[in-house]
């Protein structure tokens, strides 16, 4: 095999594929980044057996051929090099030579046949939509993704997709985040769990403007100009979220988003460092925010205006929960659904965007008695 590319180009496309490569192996051959000529371009195909991700990239073909080469020496290699062009050659025997006009560079690769294939998506659904929408749905849910081991299920978005549009849905049990667009519609019925790290190697990775999408029973695509992601899907029953957003809430509160995220954030360093525990006082146009750690005999105390006209309550939270479900608000102001200091609190954009529905919800937490 005999190729030449220009260092930025291979930079770019090892960096694109670098997420799949394992930072500890089970199998040597997972330390590699496969290389393959293909249609007059350079295919480069990284995975660590769950998640494949594969990147084309323009180059200059001499002998075609393919050899799994170690991806992380190679990687560093091209990161301390100017953008100048690289002669790659490979014999027989898997010796990789590359040569610049800086030096030269030897390495030994693997048998390209013992690199794990990647799934064929027998039986698919293939939906076209674009990248933009795949990567706000990402972005907007994956922060509530849960990491417990026990509940696999909650280690992944949920993607529910009929022709009415796609629900994206995210819960650790703590906070929940469900987010409709009709933008992206299936005749069939879908329903699916992506693991959160593939979805996170999906926003750095896939940059075009159209993406498409392709769901099998047991692994999800997303193909984006010259990117593809591959998935296995987390084959575990998704619980019934909605069972759990209140219907009820009558308690309204429109606040701004900044002045109380800001203000959360000042108030909870006076918080427990085990609880994490704030309480939120509302009253007629205003609330107070507060937070008390009894062992270091510290608290704080901030009152902001915002626009509440009901039957005063006071209501507590784990002010990391709360202040993650402010972040992913977009727009200027936030709107609050309460009904009782037990029951979860729902939290939306106060002006949401056409075909796009976003609802938060943040469970309590049981209040200190103190006064």
């Amino acid at each position: 095999m005999k190729f030449n590319v220009t260092s930025s180009d291979l930079n770019q496309g090892l960096s694109a594929v670098i997420g799949a490569v394992p930072t500890k192996a089970t199998l040597p051959i997972l330390e590699t980044i496969l290389f393959e000529s293909e249609d007059g371009k350079l295919k480069l195909t990284a995975t660590d057996l769950e998640i494949s991700i594969i990147e084309y990239i323009d180059a200059e073909i001499e002998e075609e051929g393919s050899i799994a080469i170690p991806a992380r020496r190679l990687l560093e290699t091209l990161r301390q090099l100017p953008n100048i062009p690289v002669y790659f050659e490979v014999d027989d025997r898997q010796n990789i030579q590359f040569k610049t006009d800086k030096g030269t560079y030897k390495l030994v690769g693997e048998v390209a046949d013992e690199f794990p294939q990647t799934p064929a998506m027998a039986e698919s659904v293939v939906l076209d939509t674009t990248n933009e929408l795949i990567q706000k749905a990402i972005q907007k849910t994956i922060f509530a993704v849960s990491n417990d081991d026990l509940r696999p299920a909650m280690m992944g978005v949920y993607f529910e997709i009929n022709n009415g549009g796609s629900k994206f849905v995210a819960t650790d049990g703590h906070r929940l985040v469900r987010f409709h667009n009709k933008g992206l519609k299936s005749d069939e019925e879908l329903d699916f769990i992506v693991p959160d790290k593939a979805l996170g190697l999906v926003v750095k990775a896939l940059d075009g403007e159209e993406c498409e999408l392709t769901i099998s029973k047991d692994h999800a695509r997303f193909k984006s100009d010259n990117t593809i992601v591959i998935t296995r899907l987390i084959n575990e029953q998704y619980p019934n979220y909605e069972s759990v957003i209140p219907r009820d809430n009558e308690k309204n509160l429109v606040i701004s988003k900044e002045q109380m995220l800001a203000t959360v954030r000042r108030v909870s360093v006076f918080s427990s460092s085990t609880t994490r525990q704030i309480r939120l006082q509302l009253e007629k146009d205003k609330m107070t925010i507060r937070a008390e750690d009894l062992d270091m005999s510290s608290e704080a105390k901030e009152t902001i205006s915002c626009e509440y006209s009901d039957e005063s309550m006071e209501i507590g939270f784990n002010a990391k929960y709360l202040a993650d479900v402010l972040s992913n608000i977009d727009g200027d102001e936030v709107h609050f659904e309460f009904s009782s200091p037990n029951r979860a609190g729902i939290v939306k954009p106060s002006d949401q965007e056409k075909g796009e529905q976003m609802l938060m919800l943040v469970m309590p937490v049981m209040l200190n008695s103190y006064a």
